[in-house]
């Protein structure tokens, strides 16, 4: 029996030295070094081999390295193959930090100053209380729920949107398609943090963008196949959303000549919203192993009929 780990070499390290230490009993391999494949029981991966249910044939979980799973193909992965993806707290902060500080800098007008300061131009603008800025996330999971209690303790007007109905204490919930309208009315800077599946792929469009007060924002941490980046395009050329801040884009990077790279209402990060700590992410890896051992359910299990 043991665990194997295709991912960042140097994050595998760290994964190898707590493993040694805490499960001394289950051998740990980093690809491609795996002397007996039939031997492996546990894989951890940011993408799987292509040809898994054959190289594996003894796989009992497939773990994602990251949040999500939508890099994995499910057609070449066993439908009776448990798959979780990664639920640390590393990526829990990490969003939260990059997220607040989206916010704070659409709020408070940061990027209209990094333009004037260019053009030699010393110009104020008015600065409006948080309370009077309403900010709504797209997706009450784990990352949602943390960035609403972050962002509300700044005094923010925060609401969410998810699929189905939630509850969270001080945060406006809406729920499905009937929720949609009102959420998206009553919403200044939106946050798209949901799962990338085939009802959500290109939910980022034309009717969802005509649907915000005229002059919104944009913040995208989902994945880039949730926009469709035309109609963002032309929403900030027509001036119904005012800014767009993306993390992530479909491809990545963009091609040279893309707009995003130049569009003066358009600010790129290359993906870093959050990613996984290698201390943390080890640690709930092992905590799940520990649960699957004893039969209890493990954290982050996907359900495959939702894609998350």
């Amino acid at each position: 029996m043991s665990f194997v780990y295709k991912a960042d070499p140097t994050r595998g390290a760290v994964w190898a030295q707590r493993f040694a230490q805490q499960l001394p009993d289950l051998p740990f391999r980093t690809w491609p070094d795996v002397p007996d494949p039939h031997e492996v029981r546990y894989l951890a991966a940011w993408e799987p081999p292509s040809d898994l249910a054959t190289r594996f044939p003894n796989l009992e979980v497939l773990f994602s390295t990251g949040a999500g799973v939508d890099q994995f193909d499910f057609s070449v992965i066993p439908e009776t193959l448990p798959v979780v993806r990664m639920v640390e707290s590393g990526i829990v902060h990490g969003m939260v930090e990059y997220t607040t500080l989206a916010v704070l800098s659409l709020h408070r007008d940061w990027h209209t100053y990094a333009q004037q300061q260019q053009q030699r131009r010393w110009q104020a603008r008015r600065v409006y209380p948080a309370s009077s800025r309403r900010v709504g996330v797209l997706g009450l999971g784990m990352l949602g729920r943390a960035v609403l209690e972050k962002l509300r303790g700044f005094g923010f007007d925060c609401a969410g949107w998810s699929r189905s109905a939630r509850r969270i204490d001080g945060i406006e919930c809406h729920a499905g398609e009937k929720g949609l309208q009102a959420f998206l009315a009553r919403t200044d800077i939106m946050i798209c943090l949901l799962p990338l599946t085939d009802s959500t792929r290109g939910i980022l469009c034309k009717p969802m963008f005509d649907q915000l007060p005229r002059g919104a924002a944009l913040i995208n941490v989902g994945r880039g196949g949730h926009l469709v980046q035309q109609d963002l395009l032309q929403a900030l050329d027509e001036g119904q959303l005012s800014r767009a801040v993306l993390d992530v884009c479909e491809p990545e990077p963009p091609p040279p000549e893309h707009p995003f790279w130049h569009h003066p209402k358009v600010v790129v990060t290359p993906h870093i919203a959050s990613m996984t700590q290698p201390e943390t992410a080890v640690e709930a890896v092992i905590e799940n192993l520990r649960r699957h051992r004893v039969g209890l359910p493990m954290e982050g299990l996907v359900d495959r009929a939702r894609g998350y």
